[in-house]
């Protein structure tokens, strides 16, 4: 199954991770830890796609990929 893809930092200043989509414009979270952060950045992702649907804006197919994760065509 395709899914979006979730970056996740820690930010020094915030003493915590972030993790954001993308993606979707906009959508991002806060956790004290990566795995925290994820959590947060899934029940984000979440609510965007609802709010999109609920307002009939579309909704971006997944396609991001780092570099580092990219093949050669």
């Amino acid at each position: 199954m395709e899914d979006y893809h979730i970056n996740i930092f820690y930010g020094d200043a915030d003493q915590g991770c972030f993790a954001d989509i993308p993606d979707l414009e906009a959508c991002s979270a806060f956790g004290k830890t990566p795995a925290e952060a994820l959590r947060q950045a899934q029940l984000a992702k979440k609510g965007w796609l609802e709010a999109a649907r609920a307002e009939g804006k579309p909704i971006p197919r997944p396609r991001y990929r780092p570099v580092i994760y990219q093949t050669g065509s």
